[in-house]
């Protein structure tokens, strides 16, 4: 029994280990939401929103399996209430957002860094959740999201941005960075959520190309 009871703790401590501290989870679901923030072109209310639910799911990744377990599921279907048809569209196709954490050498590695090289690098100011919110908003069974009233973009043109980055109706507009890793074509297929071909760009030159890893 005393056997058994150490063996549990062992394996207790080392799913543990793999997850986030709250710390850590914060500071990634920062960056990942800024650069989702940069190329789907998010309002105010959105960016707000979207940390807040890369977060849940960040803190939510304790082993592999729970890599795109029910609260990536839940990530998914949260997402689909704060973004616009078409930013979702953009969010499913681009890997580096859809998927943003693989286990690679035995640890998680955020995939948004095989396209943004420069780590200290943010285009938006932090949002208001990053100081007050602590997760939880993904526990209960029906989306949290689904009657909150995100403002969302008034119109998107379909399968292009205009200009630089999308003007979101934060009045925050941004420019291509030449931190942002040059295209890399590795033949890999978008997985997407319906198991899209090829990068998923729909015609779109001005955003920066997708790097599949």
């Amino acid at each position: 029994m005393k056997k058994i009871m150490t063996m549990a703790m062992m394996m207790t401590i080392a799913i543990s280990a793999t997850a986030m501290t709250y710390n850590q989870a914060r500071n990634e679901a920062l960056f990942l939401s800024d650069k989702m923030a940069y190329e789907l072109g998010l309002t105010k209310s959105q960016y707000e929103a979207v940390y807040e639910i890369n977060l849940d799911y960040l803190m939510s990744v304790n082993r592999q399996a729970s890599l795109f377990g029910k609260y990536w599921t839940r990530r998914n279907n949260d997402m689909q209430y704060v973004l616009s048809a078409y930013q979702y569209r953009l969010f499913t196709n681009t890997e580096y957002f859809y998927r943003p954490m693989k286990w690679q050498n035995n640890t998680f590695t955020m995939t948004v860094y095989s396209r943004y090289s420069n780590r200290s690098k943010m285009y938006r100011g932090q949002p208001t959740a990053y100081s007050s919110y602590r997760g939880g908003n993904n526990r209960g069974s029906a989306s949290y999201y689904k009657n909150r009233g995100v403002q969302k973009p008034s119109s998107h043109a379909s399968g292009s941005k205009s200009g630089s980055a999308s003007h979101s109706q934060s009045g925050s507009t941004t420019s291509f960075d030449h931190n942002i890793k040059p295209p890399h074509n590795t033949g890999t297929t978008g997985s997407g959520n319906k198991g899209r071909s090829g990068n998923g760009n729909s015609g779109n030159s001005n955003r920066p190309q997708r790097v599949f890893r």
